[in-house]
């Protein structure tokens, strides 16, 4: 089991929240819910009054009727845009409506927003059994696809993701939610794309055109909500079916039986968890609708139970915090422990399973392209409680339309050396001067990376800074930086040949050998004696 390193929280405050933005074109047309955690908001619908909201405080922008709509947030706000599926229990909300927020529905709106912007995956009957109904006697098989093509995996109820950029962004709408009935040329517009580009990269990456895929997309909803106790009324509304007749007719044509029919054979089944988090997020979302239509509501619905992800890869590193309780990361054999306030950034292409335990939230930071980060084992760091708010503002510009106008994705990369450099820093001591420590800082950022430990080209005057300020020579500093950064993840429980790799070793008889030369113990025995010695 592998913990992350027993650094300290970092003594740097965070930067300051700068205000953000969404406008008409940033986002579908969709009804939102605003919640502001802390500071103030402006909404503005068409050239109507402007309502502000400051910390508690939430309102209902409805979608229909507005040429224009506008959310302006002030510098220091964490405000959570909220998004009710289409149809869902909203029919009559048609202004803009100010609500009150009870402080206990506080952090249940923030594991809303993670369901709703986190990729879906199932807790709750499981797969094989849902994929044994679709596989129902009755149902007809799989249409053919052309050799090069991509179809989803056989009896799986949701289509494959595209990989272009364009076609990815609207495929994750639209998994958020299937009712969104834009044509091909208006989201084609909304991605800075073609409507030919759009096309052919939908056709080209899961074997499906867009119209296809969008209906896969929207029946694959209907399975999760049928299974979670939706009548088949409430699922044609909440996925993007005009009547029930027509689900009725296109999960037929795709599965081979009704969706009563379906939901008749799956009730008849024990669960084995609780719901999808889709199917999870609509609960959700209609419970907060009902609080806001109900002011006085006494209690928010209860935190939602532990769960995991299937095993699965990214494309992508994707950096996940956990803002309250606790999970873990599966890569293999090895378990990385996510404690509260841990950072963790999953590699591309790794296998992993990820998990929350009861009552704990966790919450997506950005992603890194393989171009932008190099990363061959999961890198984790620690926020102390001061950077909650900041960091609820990274995840939010970067998995909504809610954020700075001069927003750079790349943002976090930095921030998050900047962390590991800090706390790196608590293991080793530290130049005084200011050009001395600014290099040291640079070193423990680059520490693991390709090139990270390549001599270091700078002036005398920073050479004599070492030798003075702490009694080493650069080169031995970084030699002693090295060593005692991979002292403090041993002592964490992380393997040999993972400590190499995060230290900057490419081999580990090397890394062996340097250790075993500043430590006077292997790393294995090391470990042994650090486990001895705490039990």
């Amino acid at each position: 089991m592998t913990a992350p390193s027993s650094f300290a929280a970092g003594a740097d405050e965070p930067p300051t929240i700068p205000a953000t933005r969404m406008g008409s074109t940033d986002a579908p047309v969709r009804p939102l819910l605003l919640w502001v955690r802390t500071g103030a908001a402006h909404v503005r619908l068409d050239t109507g009054p402007t309502l502000r909201l400051t910390a508690g405080e939430g309102a209902w922008i409805p979608a229909d009727g507005w040429a224009e709509r506008e959310i302006i947030t002030e510098p220091g706000t964490v405000a959570f845009p909220l998004r009710p599926h289409t149809g869902a229990g909203t029919q009559g909300l048609s202004e803009l409506t100010r609500f009150d927020v009870p402080h206990g529905w506080q952090d249940w709106l923030i594991q809303l927003f993670n369901l709703q912007v986190t990729p879906f995956s199932g807790h709750g009957y499981s797969p094989m059994a849902i994929e044994e109904l679709l596989r129902h006697p009755g149902s007809r098989p799989p249409a053919h696809v052309e050799a090069g093509q991509h179809p989803s995996p056989e009896g799986s109820a949701s289509p494959a993701m595209p990989r272009a950029l364009g076609a990815r962004a609207v495929a994750e709408e639209l998994t958020s939610d299937p009712a969104l009935d834009l044509t091909v040329e208006q989201w084609a517009a909304r991605v800075l794309s073609s409507a030919r580009t759009l096309r052919r990269d939908f056709l080209a990456d899961t074997g499906l055109t867009f119209e296809q895929w969008r209906l896969h997309c929207r029946l694959g909803a209907a399975v999760e909500l049928l299974a979670a106790g939706y009548n088949v009324d409430q699922v044609a509304a909440r996925v993007g079916f005009a009547s029930r007749n027509g689900l009725t007719r296109a999960f037929k044509g795709r599965f081979g039986q009704t969706p009563h029919e379906f939901g008749r054979q799956l009730s008849a089944r024990p669960r084995t968890g609780g719901l999808t988090q889709r199917a999870a997020a609509a609960r959700q979302a209609d419970d907060l609708v009902r609080m806001m239509r109900a002011p006085g509501t006494p209690a928010a619905p209860e935190m939602l139970p532990a769960a995991s992800t299937p095993s699965h890869t990214n494309d992508i590193h994707v950096l996940s915090w956990m803002y309250r309780g606790s999970g873990y990361l599966d890569i293999g054999d090895e378990r990385y422990e996510r404690e509260r306030g841990v950072a963790t950034w999953i590699p591309a292409g790794m296998e992993h399973v990820t998990g929350l335990r009861e009552n704990s939230v966790s919450l997506p930071l950005g992603n890194a392209s393989t171009g932008d980060l190099q990363l061959t084992a999961p890198l984790q760091v620690r926020f102390s409680p001061a950077w909650d708010d900041y960091l609820m503002f990274c995840s939010i510009s970067a998995r909504s339309s809610l954020r700075p106008d001069n927003h750079n994705h790349r943002r976090i990369l930095d921030l998050f050396a900047e962390q590991v450099a800090v706390q790196r820093a608590l293991s080793v001591p530290m130049p005084t001067d200011p050009r001395a420590r600014a290099v040291a800082m640079e070193c423990l950022r680059r520490i693991g990376e390709p090139g990270g430990t390549h001599p270091v080209d700078v002036g005398a005057e920073i050479h004599r800074a070492f030798r003075d300020e702490t009694g080493m020579t650069l080169t031995r500093w970084r030699y002693a930086a090295r060593m005692r950064i991979a002292r403090d993840l041993l002592a964490g429980g992380a393997p040999p040949s993972s400590v190499a790799r995060r230290t900057g070793y490419a081999h580990l008889p090397t890394f062996s050998a340097a250790f075993s030369r500043f430590h006077g113990l292997s790393p294995r025995d090391y470990q042994q004696r650090e486990a001895e010695r705490n039990p």
